[in-house]
């Protein structure tokens, strides 16, 4: 389990080599040979997922369009970085302990670069399917819409569990975990991704949540 208290005595010093670097080179290893894995051996699963994404086509509205137009928008770059930068100056200041503030800034990152350099590796084309969004120079595996808004709004979520309200509390915890949810539809239902793409870029955000949230070694006051 998540030890949401790990920062409440802390008194180690960081090691971002150790705890983050090591971590993402191999997660990154790992993502690579995942998406050579589809485009290879699993192959025959893009007709599958083609049949997926021409399906979303078709279900296409007027008023979904706008919805999963500002759905996607809060996975982009530049909404990631800004509510990141945001919230964690906010933690800072109330807290004053910078290496937690740091925590949803490492896991964007460490996201960030993962997703980047594996699209670079791996090269895989987007869906063969009308696409109402602008496909960035990054190829569409994995999918850095997901990954990043896994990555950011679940650490916030994991945050939100020290604040007092219950109602408070739980109202923001549903509101940052629906989040990401509605962004990975939306990259879909846009025809910016196949489901594996998005699968695998949800894991990445998962992953570099945990790196991001035990990137510190613990030395528990006495």
């Amino acid at each position: 389990m998540v030890d949401l208290e790990r920062w409440a005595n802390d008194t180690s010093a960081p090691d971002l080599g150790l705890r983050v670097g090591i971590p993402a080179v191999v997660w990154w290893v790992i993502v690579v040979g995942l998406g050579f894995l589809l485009a290879g051996p699993l192959a025959g699963l893009k007709e599958r997922e083609d049949a997926v994404n021409e399906w979303l086509v078709e279900q296409r509205t007027a008023t979904l369009n706008t919805l999963t137009e500002v759905w996607s928008a809060m996975g982009t770059t530049e909404t990631i970085i800004g509510i990141c930068l945001v919230v964690s100056g906010v933690v800072w200041w109330r807290t004053g302990q910078w290496w937690y503030a740091a925590v949803p800034a490492i896991a964007v990152a460490v996201q960030a670069a993962v997703f980047m350099l594996a699209a670079l590796v791996v090269s895989a084309e987007r869906p063969e399917v009308e696409q109402l969004d602008h496909a960035p120079p990054t190829s569409s595996f994995p999918s850095g819409h997901s990954g990043a808004s896994v990555a950011l709004y679940l650490s916030l979520a994991l945050m939100a569990q020290q604040i007092e309200r219950t109602w408070l509390r739980v109202s923001v915890t549903v509101v940052l975990l629906v989040l990401p949810l509605l962004v990975v539809c939306s990259r879909l239902y846009r025809g910016m991704h196949y489901p594996s793409d998005v699968v695998i870029g949800v894991l990445n955000g998962l992953v570099c949540v945990v790196i991001g949230w035990y990137w510190l070694r613990r030395a528990p006051r006495a």
